[in-house]
């Protein structure tokens, strides 16, 4: 499910309070101010993974209390974990303040309380919110706490995490409702992995999350290799210092092999390519060694029985798509 609010749709003197009570809808209950209020505008988007939600967030100017009277009143028992992505954020949890630079996460544990601060700055302040409860992460609390309101920068398992949940967050009304279930148990995979790397402690991952964070760590490499005509298992094996047994057997967990998850991945990409009116000039042997394929004729073969369609074919119907005149015009 995807909720939108867009304040700039409502009145100026309506905003705040709509805000407000949104706000209270979609997360924990705090108490907020606004340095100014005429001038406030918020918008967010949030996508439910089961359990966890992701919400992407936007707003001018606001200061957020979260009180031991309002613990005391409802506690979900919810870490947030918050990646800037624009705009200038502090965060305040116990005793620690921090301001986190863009592009940096900060963590937050609903049952303490905590003050946020989104500076008034223009354009609008940005970033992406997770919410997951307490019980889902397997890394200690006490463990936990030790990072909450530092920066913990968007590098490495961080990088890798804030690109898993720009694309959810881009694509979520897309989900259907089991594949939200499975990206929920990616995503506190991803969390606990940042988390347990910034801590130095991978040991206090279990098996079984080391295992779905090395294949993410694995697809997202591939992903960016695609168009390298040599990428094999050897090479994605050595990347990250594993031998290639123990890459199949991840692959394996998954109910593919290396082989078919780069050759569906590249054809993703063909498919993507050959639908672009802006590249309807470019040779579809060019657009097939774009993505790996340096093979012609085994490329075509390999698309029609993919898709049922030639890549000519596939491009001319897609072509035509664009090309009809909307009715009325």
């Amino acid at each position: 499910m995807e909720t939108v609010f867009d304040s700039n749709a409502l009145p100026v003197h309506e905003r705040i309070e709509a805000w407000v009570e949104a706000a209270a809808s979609s997360f924990v209950p705090t108490h907020l101010s606004f340095p100014e209020e005429t001038a406030f505008e918020a918008r967010v988007k949030t996508t439910d993974l089961g359990a966890v939600r992701l919400s992407a967030l936007s707003y001018v100017g606001m200061r957020s209390r979260r009180t031991p009277a309002l613990i005391r009143r409802s506690d979900p028992e919810y870490y947030q974990v918050t990646l800037t992505r624009t705009g200038r954020h502090a965060f305040d949890q116990l005793r620690r303040h921090s301001l986190i630079p863009v592009g940096h996460f900060v963590v937050h544990d609903t049952s303490h309380p905590f003050e946020g601060i989104i500076l008034p700055d223009r354009p609008r302040a940005e970033s992406l919110m997770l919410q997951l409860p307490r019980w889902l992460m397997p890394l200690p609390e006490r463990q936990v706490a030790r990072l909450v309101a530092e920066p913990i920068p968007g590098q490495g398992v961080g990088r890798l995490l804030a690109q898993f949940l720009l694309t959810v967050a881009e694509e979520g009304a897309g989900y259907g409702a089991r594949d939200r279930v499975r990206l929920a148990g990616a995503t506190v995979d991803l969390v606990a992995a940042m988390l347990a790397h910034r801590l130095e402690r991978d040991g206090d991952l279990p098996p079984e999350s080391r295992q779905q964070v090395l294949f993410l760590r694995v697809s997202a490499y591939i992903q960016e290799h695609l168009g390298d005509p040599d990428l094999g298992p050897a090479r994605i094996a050595a990347a990250h210092h594993i031998s290639v047994r123990h890459l199949h057997r991840v692959f394996r967990q998954h109910s593919t092999t290396v082989a078919e998850f780069v050759r569906a991945r590249r054809l993703d990409k063909c498919r993507r390519d050959l639908a672009d009116p802006f590249l309807r000039e470019v040779p579809v042997h060019a657009v097939a060694a774009r993505w790996g394929f340096v093979q012609p004729a085994a490329f075509s073969r390999l698309f029609r029985t993919s898709t049922g369609l030639t890549p000519t074919e596939y491009r001319a119907i897609h072509a035509e798509a664009v090309d009809q005149p909307c009715a009325g015009l």
